[in-house]
């Protein structure tokens, strides 16, 4: 059986995108969890993310078990904190935010994480994880207190993104934050896209369907969109399979 990972590389090399729908515990009703998941796998969802910046203790966990119960889509964490990680899940994004100077986000908490993953089978997926400024402080940047790298500074972004390549990462993340103003630029995507020899996910701000392409387009190979849906979950009806 092919991992997660390998599964997102043979997509690409079929020439397939990959869309991911972010599910961010605190703002998901357990009992709102079956329609919306239904609405999920009749859209062209590739895979679902669970995570959040600020999440109680044990609430990723009870989700995602409900989750599990209504698709066969790939669930993968997305945490914002190590009280966040599940065995219930498929897989974890080991996101080091790469974009800041904070060594409590860059490595130390994944020291802490560590002891839990053991006892888990998750499978764990090196991500540089990059926030872009929007225009708003996004939570990410409140809890990690970091500053995002400015979108005008296109080659400190690229500079940066193919460091993380080059520190080991499996997959970079360019994130312009959750409820963005604003998403980040086909340039921008453009331009990473062609230093990077991995995998490039692109999330926050995503509104539209011609938004969704504009990014695949620019050489996003994975778009995560949550804010879009949380809102207003007829944009379901403008991705259809």
């Amino acid at each position: 059986m092919q991992s997660l990972y390998k599964n997102i590389v043979a997509s690409l090399n079929d020439g397939k995108k990959n869309l991911a729908v972010l599910i961010d515990p605190d703002k998901m009703s357990i009992e709102h969890v079956e329609g919306f998941i239904h609405k999920v796998n009749t859209s062209m969802a590739t895979h679902i993310f669970v995570g959040g910046s600020e999440v109680g203790e044990g609430v990723t966990e009870v989700l995602v078990k409900e989750i599990k119960k209504h698709t066969k889509l790939p669930v993968i964490l997305f945490p914002g904190d190590v009280i966040q990680i599940t065995d219930k899940a498929d897989g974890i994004l080991f996101l080091s935010l790469i974009s800041g100077r904070n060594p409590e986000y860059l490595i130390g908490k994944h020291v802490e994480a560590v002891s839990r993953l053991k006892q888990t089978g998750l499978e764990v997926i090196p991500c540089g994880y990059i926030l872009i400024e929007n225009g708003k402080e996004t939570s990410v940047e409140r809890v990690s207190q970091t500053k995002p790298l400015q979108r005008n500074d296109i080659q400190n972004i690229v500079d940066t993104a193919k460091a993380g390549e080059l520190l080991g990462m499996k997959l970079i993340y360019l994130e312009a934050g959750s409820g963005a103003t604003h998403a980040i630029e086909p340039e921008i995507i453009s331009k990473v896209k062609r230093e990077l020899n991995i995998p490039l996910i692109v999330g926050g701000g995503i509104r539209s369907k011609t938004e969704l392409e504009s990014a695949y387009k620019a050489g996003a190979d994975v778009v995560v969109i949550g804010t879009a849906f949380e809102e207003d979950e007829a944009f379901f009806d403008n991705l259809q399979k």
